[in-house]
């Protein structure tokens, strides 16, 4: 672990709860999720904290994850229903930034792609958009417009761990 992850951890695990739940927030949205992290600390390594993050993420409802759903914007857009910190907004755009330059008839689809999804699922497009092209998102977008809701579920919550994951990195090195 490099010595910028360990004082990252070092920081969390020595926040008083209040304040690591909303350094967790920028990670993921869910509120349970946020406080059984909590919970567990104070984590040994940086490994032990993304691990017990998968877990707990694996462990959690599907209510859980419909809460964490909310704090992200739709592809091609820039805010999300539920509000976010500024590192939140901050890592999803940069992690949307393959759909910022999207020709107009992809950021048309996709906003067509998001609303069908939304009709189809009743939640918006969950995808880890990270070093993906729009087009690519939207290839993604549409394969999964053909899963039955019980699959989808599971498939988004997927998507939202990685992110989670990618944003606990982040949170933990400082970026």
């Amino acid at each position: 672990m490099t010595h910028v992850a360990a004082a990252g951890l070092e920081r969390l695990n020595s926040l008083p709860a209040e304040a690591a739940e909303q350094e967790l927030r920028k990670c993921c949205g869910s509120t349970n999720w946020i406080r059984r992290m909590v919970g567990q600390r104070p984590f040994r390594n940086a490994s032990q904290c993304l691990e017990m993050a998968d877990r707990l993420w694996r462990e959690s409802s599907a209510e859980d994850w419909l809460e964490a759903f909310r704090h992200h914007p739709r592809i091609g857009e820039k805010k999300a229903a539920a509000g976010n910190s500024g590192d939140a907004q901050r890592w999803s755009h940069a992690e949307q930034a393959g759909a910022s330059n999207a020709a107009p008839e992809v950021s048309a689809a996709l906003a067509e792609g998001n609303l069908a999804y939304e009709n189809c699922f009743g939640y918006i497009f969950i995808v880890c958009a990270t070093g993906k092209s729009s087009e690519e998102m939207l290839a993604i977008l549409r394969q999964r417009l053909q899963n039955d809701p019980g699959k989808e579920i599971h498939v988004a919550a997927e998507e939202q761990r990685k992110i989670t994951r990618l944003r606990l990195e982040k949170l933990l090195s400082g970026g």
